[in-house]
Formats: structure tokens, C-alpha cells, sequence
């Protein structure tokens, strides 16, 4: 059985890279409009931050926050911060969790046929990771639009 801790600390690697990747872009590359999901290069990156900061909301019980817009962010290092805070909330949430824990309930929202979707901790941090996976292939064909190799990547690092 696949350990979500293990997969969700190879996301933290590979976010590093990337992080890594983009402090060799100008900012203007960095911030450029590509037609993508969330347009640029750094709004997809901090949407991606933004996943998992959110369902830790969710798993903690707290109320549902307002996040920085993505112009807020204006240098790499504002960016940086952020994700080293989000870095932080997780590994002291996933290093206090038992296997029971992951197996908690929780209630989702409502689906269209009116009933409510039940999730488990573990459902919730899957989909972290997933989502996540998901951006990252999306930054890796923009870098090849762009003519750049993106970070090597693969599992385990």
C-alpha cells in the first residue's frame, strides 16, 4: 500500500525543483499570460500552494479563508514564504496524524442529486496530491512551449 506521507513529501521535492526552475525565468516569462488554467506560470505555481493550504483548513475545522490575490505576490521570495508556510502547516498536521486519522470522516459538499458527499482525511490528501501532480504536468508542457527542460522528475526522488 502506497504511504500519501511519503507521496506528499515526494511533492514537496519536486515543488522545490520547479521553485528552483522558475527563479531562472524573468519575471516578466514568469508572469506572462500563456492561455493556461490559471494563466501564468506563477499563478498556476501558487494555485498549487493554495490546494493544500485550503483542505488543511478543511481537515482542522477552520473557517474557509480569503487568499492573496495573485498580483499580491511580486517576487519570487513573497512566493517562496508562502510556500514554506504551507510546507510547515502540512508536516505538522501529517506528522501528528495516525493511521486512524486518515481514516476519519468528513462531510463534503452537497452533489447535484442533493446528497452530501462523505470523504475521509485520507480521500482529501490524495486529491492534494493529485491536484498537484495535475498543475505540475501543466508547468512542465508550458516549460517546453517556452523551449526550456523542465526538472527532471520521478518516483521516488
Amino acid at each position: 500500500m502506497v504511504d500519501i506521507k511519503k507521496l506528499l513529501a515526494y511533492n514537496v521535492v519536486e515543488r522545490h525543483a520547479f521553485f528552483e526552475a522558475f527563479a531562472k525565468l524573468s519575471w516578466n516569462e514568469f508572469v506572462k499570460n500563456r492561455e493556461a488554467s490559471f494563466n501564468s506560470i506563477r499563478n498556476i505555481f501558487i494555485h498549487s500552494i493554495n490546494g493544500p493550504n485550503h483542505w488543511l483548513d478543511f481537515l482542522q475545522g477552520k473557517p474557509e479563508r480569503e487568499y492573496k490575490e495573485f498580483d499580491d505576490y511580486k517576487t519570487l521570495e513573497d512566493i517562496g514564504a508562502y510556500m514554506k508556510e504551507v510546507e510547515s502547516r502540512m508536516n505538522k498536521y501529517l506528522y501528528s496524524l495516525s493511521a486512524n486519522d486518515l481514516k476519519k470522516k468528513y462531510k463534503g459538499r452537497e452533489m447535484r442529486d442533493g446528497k452530501v458527499e462523505t470523504l475521509t482525511a485520507e480521500d482529501v490528501l490524495v486529491h492534494v496530491f493529485e491536484e498537484e501532480i495535475h498543475h505540475r504536468g501543466e508547468l512542465i508542457a508550458l516549460f517546453w512551449q517556452m523551449g526550456i527542460e523542465p526538472p527532471v522528475i520521478g518516483y521516488p526522488p
